[in-house]
């Protein structure tokens, strides 16, 4: 079936098809689980483990299962992805995850949290988005690339054995898959303990599940493909800033994976607020001054090409193929955001004080 697929629609026609099937799932489960990396960080800050906490770490722990059991079950094999197979950045996963959990906090969201807003008619989340992605292209080949590159510089990692988490540590992906099993057991324990809406619980499980699909979904397109196919899976700073530049500079947008992805999040997300009727339009206002969400859009975009990723590309998608750089990089986001929220909470008290 693949196969007269490719032959049908070529394979950025499959591509495209793959990531919009992806990201309806994801959309749609994001937006009823309420699936924030932001959230879960602002919970622990607190001193808290709730409802945030449970429904990120669902996610995180059944992307990682799936995928894990995929390589184990021989339906996956991960050792030729970009995230493990080239060279990698350790400078540029410490500071652009600082940058990028430090943005999220001021924004209010990461770049996948941004996109469901937005298809939910939040405004203010259409324009930090798409700042975000202006800054994202201007890293990745504009006038801030040469910077990225100098950070990214300070610290390198060849691709292969010193890009997998799972090698260096001497684990087995079977380990990794027992451990993923007990995290999400435990994730659902505290989701139950936190009066999470069994709904919210199970679609925050399809998040992560959609993060698997798409490993699994552009490896078999690559294996069947004549031609080279990078695999990859959700992640959005990258994708939503090729098909931006491609609306702007083409008559002719390339197909690809991620041109399918972020069109099929924002109607998947769209659709399932209009199906709970949680879609309004929402603006900024006082309480929610433009000029700390331009900051945090900006911070994200530099931040997010500096790590190679962003809180799901990085965090999730790497994250569940142990690429040691990611899990880095999302380390440090939940580090930066954490700092931030308590560095902001610090200074509204002084303030309030003063006044």
């Amino acid at each position: 079936m693949l196969e007269s697929l490719i032959d049908s629609y070529g394979d950025g026609g499959v591509l495209m098809m793959a990531g919009a099937l992806v990201g309806l799932i994801f959309g749609a489960s994001a937006q009823h689980s309420r699936f924030c990396l932001r959230a879960a960080s602002i919970e622990l800050s607190e001193g808290g483990f709730g409802p945030r906490i449970a429904i990120w770490f669902i996610a995180f722990s059944a992307g990682v299962l799936l995928v894990q059991v995929s390589i184990i079950a021989g339906f996956l094999d991960v050792s030729q992805a970009r995230p493990l197979a080239a060279t990698g950045s350790m400078s540029g996963a410490v500071i652009g995850g600082l940058m990028f959990g430090c943005g999220m906090i001021l924004a209010r969201g990461c770049a996948s949290r941004l996109l469901v807003l937005s298809a939910t008619g939040n405004l203010r989340a259409i324009v930090t988005g798409l700042v975000l992605t202006l800054v994202a292209q201007a890293s990745l080949r504009g006038v801030l690339s040469p910077l990225r590159e100098g950070l990214a510089s300070l610290w390198l990692v060849s691709g292969g054995d010193g890009r997998s988490l799972l090698n260096q540590l001497g684990v087995s992906s079977v380990t990794a898959s027992v451990m993923a099993a007990i995290a999400l057991g435990l994730a659902f324990l505290l989701a139950f303990r936190s009066r999470v809406r069994l709904s919210h619980a199970t679609a925050a499980g399809l998040v992560g599940g959609a993060v698997g699909l798409g490993w699994l979904l552009t490896y078999n397109i690559a294996q069947t493909s004549f031609d080279v196919v990078p695999i990859s899976s959700v992640t959005f700073t990258g994708p939503s800033t090729d098909t931006l530049m491609g609306l702007v500079n083409s008559p002719n947008l390339p197909l690809g994976f991620g041109v399918g992805l972020v069109p099929g999040v924002f109607l998947g997300a769209m659709a399932m607020a209009l199906l709970t009727r949680e879609a309004r339009i929402e603006r900024f206002g006082p309480d929610t001054p433009m000029e700390r969400y331009l900051l945090g859009a900006a911070f994200m975009g530099f931040g997010s090409m500096l790590a190679g990723g962003c809180a799901v590309g990085a965090g999730m998608s790497g994250g569940a193929i142990f690429a040691t750089t990611a899990w880095v990089a999302v380390f440090c986001m939940w580090i930066g955001a954490m700092a931030t929220h308590l560095l902001m909470g610090r200074l509204s008290v002084q303030t309030a004080s003063v006044v």
